[in-house]
């Protein structure tokens, strides 16, 4: 099953499950004025918190792409933010059973026709008006084929062939048409389509028998020797484009296709066969699972990212970055009660143009960094979803709500828009009304805040599984205003009531 839907449709279902919400309860200037007792300054009070933040860069070390996930390939060569991303993918794609063959019994192989790699796509993000360069290559690295049950990180990168069996240029705003085959019966829509055009390759995979165990030319005779002939394929962006192209490659829309001419009861007809992504474990002499992998690189050298700034911070969706907050005052804050507390943030809007290109993360997720201890972090308390009981500090309990379910619409984190005197901005809010409310009258200690836009969450100190968050791999990017941000800056607002 996808764990994520593209990032475009979340956020289209979020606003519109939650729009009758937003008009009133998140606004940054009425926090939930429907609710709350009115500001008089003699009984309920307003104020905002001086906030201190820094940045900070993941390693991103656990981070790792599943099968069911949207994989991501493409590359961003002139994002003047944050520099460039390159992504590629790495994938078997093997037959459904074996001994395998081409076509049905009692048919006669005339001619081998086309090769085509197809992909299924499921979303962009970038430049679209600068189509996106795509080459397939051979992996040669056995470790590759023979790691089925390894989840890749993405970082990791197989041995691939220098040269290309095959590239396309992909426009994504053509993605949508439909494509129609030769033989006027098939066609396809929302499929990137890259033809193998390497003679001595096809001839190859072609020629592969599987009528024998011991034949010399028997790929398609079983799995352990299918995986001798072919390791398994690239898809690499070697320049060329300006954005990132999301595929699932589970779906049976991604395969490679072998057309070919056959011949039965004296008719002729174009057909083809397909390879495809095989995800269920079964006898590893038969159909062993498919190895796959997305590998996907950041380099913000020489760009305004990779350098501290004092007023502006930046966030990008994994392998991204994060943002350290924290508010001294809420040490000293009087015992009240809490009727609203808010964590705002807000973007430093530069280009129209490239801002709304290299759009900001659908949603960003604040938690704790734990005091004492170096690069240790664990979830807000209450706030995350305040209907599953969850807590960071008693394991008998779970850590995280059940299968991180997260209650954006009372939490916050998704992305919104609002336009002032310096334009029109994304902005972000988070609610932690519950959490400082038990800090104060429980005198708990005053955590920091880890601002960032995750594709897993991952807090290695309770267990090693990598929950998955509501952003696509690397998908959004965002520059925010600092703590000392003259017109965006994060802050901390409280409406509450003194005791």
């Amino acid at each position: 099953m996808q764990k994520r839907i593209l990032p475009l449709a979340i956020t289209a279902i979020t606003f519109i499950s939650l729009i009758g919400w937003n008009c009133t309860k998140l606004d940054t200037t009425d926090i939930g004025g429907d609710q709350l007792p009115a500001v008089d300054n003699v009984h309920t009070f307003d104020t905002t918190l001086l906030i201190n933040s820094s940045q900070g860069y993941f390693n991103d070390s656990t981070t790792a792409v599943s099968l069911g996930e949207d994989h991501v390939v493409g590359s961003i060569f002139n994002d003047p933010i944050f520099g460039r991303t390159t992504a590629n993918i790495f994938m078997q794609l093997k037959p459904s059973f074996y001994p395998y063959y081409f076509g049905n019994a009692g048919d006669s192989l005339i001619a081998l026709d086309s090769v085509v790699l197809c992909m299924k796509y499921t979303g962009f993000w970038g430049d679209s008006t600068t189509p996106v360069h795509l080459e397939v290559k051979e992996v040669q690295d056995v470790q590759f084929r023979d790691s089925v049950s390894k989840l890749n990180r993405i970082y990791y990168q197989p041995i691939y062939s220098g040269s290309s069996i095959g590239s396309a240029d992909i426009d994504s705003r053509r993605l949508a048409d439909t494509v129609k085959y030769k033989n006027g019966k098939n066609y396809s829509v929302n499929q990137i389509r890259i033809k193998i055009t390497d003679p001595i390759w096809i001839s190859r995979l072609f020629g592969r028998d599987s009528t024998a165990a011991n034949s010399g030319n028997n790929a398609f005779y079983k799995d352990s020797i299918f995986k001798r002939f072919y390791n398994g394929l690239a898809v690499v962006a070697n320049g060329g484009g300006n954005g990132l192209l999301y595929v699932n490659i589970a779906d049976t829309a991604t395969k490679f296709e072998i057309h070919y001419k056959k011949r039965n009861s004296g008719v002729t007809d174009t057909v083809y066969s397909a390879l495809r992504v095989n995800s269920s474990y079964a006898d590893p002499t038969t159909n062993a699972p498919s190895s796959t992998g997305n590998f996907v690189s950041r380099n913000r050298s020489g760009f305004p990212a990779s350098v501290a700034n004092a007023n502006e911070h930046y966030l990008q969706t994994a392998p991204g970055t994060f943002v350290n907050i924290n508010v001294p005052g809420l040490a000293t804050f009087p015992n009240s009660i809490i009727h609203r507390a808010e964590i705002i943030v807000e973007q430093v809007p530069a280009n129209i143009v490239t801002d709304s290109a290299f759009s900001a993360p659908n949603f960003l997720y604040l938690d704790l960094k734990d005091t004492g201890t170096a690069n240790k972090y664990k979830p807000i308390y209450y706030d995350l979803n305040s209907s599953i009981s969850y807590d960071p500090d008693n394991l008998t309990l779970y850590y995280l709500p059940v299968g991180g379910q997260i209650n954006y619409s009372y939490f916050g984190g998704f992305k919104r828009k609002k336009t002032d005197a310096t334009g029109t901005f994304d902005y972000y809010t988070f609610n932690i009304s519950r959490y400082l409310q038990h800090m104060i009258t429980e005198h708990r200690p005053n955590y920091g805040f880890r601002l960032y836009a995750p594709f897993d969450i991952s807090y290695p100190q309770y267990s090693s599984e990598l929950i998955p968050f509501s952003n696509n791999i690397a998908y959004g990017r965002l520059k925010i205003g600092s703590a000392t941000n003259v017109n965006h800056p994060i802050k901390l607002r409280i409406i509450y009531s003194k005791l």
